[in-house]
């Protein structure tokens, strides 16, 4: 068997820190089952490895602080340019020759802001940091990255009260490090109590039923087992804009039309704690 490399063991060290972190906060805090009450003071980020996860994620929240009167920010880690699906079926190649990334990625991007226009935020609180789709794994555990500095530079501009994030449980890497990266960054400034986590990828059938289907509950994640996952139950008029929202990416729908639309449910999912506690 061959020697896990230094990075391997690295990256392995940082998820166990990140864990008993998380475990610590959670014995540590009375930590609420439902998010906090929002209001004209929210100051919601959304962190979104990829153009459409914030709208599977969180689009029923989102619509409820710009109603409330609050302000709604969008960091897309990634502009979503490295998918071999779309790049086939949408830039009709199958290698990745640089023009056509790039166009994927305007793309992408392009629906991303009108999605979340859409949703209701300002242009101004649309924030595409740029990172290799597919590469954020590696570049958090480069010293020579920027990634985390450019994440703390939306944290500084946007001063959120309230961070919706994807769990480290997320079985997709760019996920699972963008669940990563936020922590550790706001562990630093002593901020990750005002995180709360989502699953896209969790497991294999989920979300099930496929397709859209209205009028019924998003169904907890599997790889959320052991997560105290709450549901935030969404309006009439919150649906109606997720599913807006969702067939904005044009692009996404066609290559995976079933999975986006399983997320247009009555409820979206969190958890206050990223991963599951250690045991005692």
């Amino acid at each position: 068997m061959a020697r896990p490399t230094a990075r391997a063991r690295l990256y392995r060290v940082l998820t166990l820190l990140v864990a008993a972190l998380v475990a610590n906060v959670a014995r540590a805090a009375m930590i609420a089952d439902s998010l906090p009450p929002i209001d004209a003071t929210t100051s919601l980020l959304v962190v979104s490895p990829h153009p459409d996860d914030e709208t599977l994620c969180c689009a029923g929240v989102i619509r409820r602080v710009v109603t409330a009167g609050g302000h709604v920010s969008v960091v897309w880690i990634t502009s979503g340019d490295g998918s071999e699906l779309s790049m086939l079926l949408v830039e009709k190649n199958l290698f990745k020759p640089r023009d056509k990334v790039r166009d994927l990625a305007v793309k992408r991007m392009a629906e991303a802001r009108a999605a979340t226009a859409l949703l209701g935020v300002d242009s101004t609180r649309q924030f595409f940091l740029g990172f290799p789709d597919g590469g954020i794994r590696k570049l958090l555990t480069d010293n020579r990255s920027n990634l985390e500095r450019d994440f703390t530079a939306v944290l500084d501009r946007v001063q959120p009260t309230l961070i919706l994030a994807p769990s480290p449980l997320d079985t997709h890497p760019d996920h699972e490090a963008t669940g990563l990266l936020a922590i550790r960054a706001l562990s630093r400034r002593g901020q990750l109590t005002k995180a709360h986590f989502w699953i896209v990828h969790g497991g294999e059938g989920w979300p099930g039923p496929r397709g859209y289907m209205p009028g019924i509950p998003l169904n907890m994640p599997p790889r959320g087992a052991g997560l105290p996952m709450v549901p935030f139950v969404l309006t009439d008029d919150e649906e109606t804009r997720k599913l807006q929202a969702v067939n904005a990416y044009h692009t996404q729908m066609q290559v995976m039309a079933p999975f986006l639309l399983a997320f247009v449910r009555t409820s979206e999912v969190f958890s206050a704690i990223a991963v599951r506690p250690a045991g005692p």
